[in-house]
């Protein structure tokens, strides 16, 4: 959290939104800004959304608490600044992860763009839970600068992390009308894997490349195994409900 903080101290408004964390989060927070609120968790999509709401100024760019402002992408978006955004409404850039003591290069995880920086009234967040996602009316320029991303202590945080959203996503489709279809749990793990390791350069960062294309394609078979899990509740609770007597 303090490494994030500290990058952005460049910002004219630091806001931050707790879901009333039990560690010393809000403390540590507080040495760097007098907004900080603690609201009930509403979902990733919500939280960035009322985030915008929250900030004062014309622009808002989101950060995540394990994520920090590299010293490039700082410069070359106070350059923007400075020398005028012209026509354009929105910024993303390149996040590169730090993974089980290295940076990972390769793979599904690099280049890993995202849309972090926007003007507040051109852009809000949406997307499918877990994974939200800033919708833009207007052009957007891409820097180069990274976003470096401290994700993972270790392979029992990925996997927590992995259970969770693949939950998630599961209900999410659930809820849109998706349904169920053995060749999705067959065939899309294997192809995300490929996908990852072979097509994207996975091998290239050697056993942690191996290692997270391994999660990935994992996380995609459970997303599909809990669709059918959820599709399976719903049919054992509409036949085990008690019926009204005649």
């Amino acid at each position: 959290m303090r490494r994030c903080l500290e990058s952005l101290t460049f910002c004219d408004e630091i806001i931050v939104l707790d879901s009333f964390s039990k560690d010393r989060t809000v403390e540590i927070c507080r040495e760097y800004t007098d907004k900080v609120f603690q609201e009930e968790w509403r979902g990733y999509i919500a939280q960035r959304n009322r985030l915008r709401e929250l900030a004062t100024h014309d622009w808002v760019l989101f950060l995540d608490a394990d994520e920090e402002v590299s010293p490039t992408l700082r410069d070359q978006i106070l350059y923007h600044f400075r020398t005028g955004v012209g026509r354009f409404v929105a910024y993303e850039f390149p996040r590169q992860v730090f993974y089980l003591g290295k940076w990972i290069r390769h793979g599904e995880w690099n280049p890993d763009i995202k849309l972090r920086l926007f003007l507040k009234h051109k852009g809000h967040s949406g997307g499918q839970e877990p994974h939200d996602m800033v919708i833009i009316d207007g052009p957007v320029k891409t820097l180069t600068g990274k976003l470096w991303h401290y994700t993972y202590s270790n392979l029992n945080h990925h996997l927590q992390v992995v259970n969770r959203f693949s939950s998630i996503s599961a209900r999410e489709m659930y809820a849109s009308g998706r349904r169920f279809r053995l060749w999705d749990l067959i065939l899309r793990p294997q192809i995300r894997f490929i996908k990852g390791y072979w097509v994207k350069g996975g091998f290239r960062d050697g056993l942690r490349g191996f290692i997270i294309a391994n999660i990935v394609a994992y996380g995609v078979a459970m997303k599909y195994a809990k669709l059918w899990e959820c599709e399976w509740e719903a049919i054992m609770d509409k036949e085990y409900r008690p019926h009204d007597e005649d």
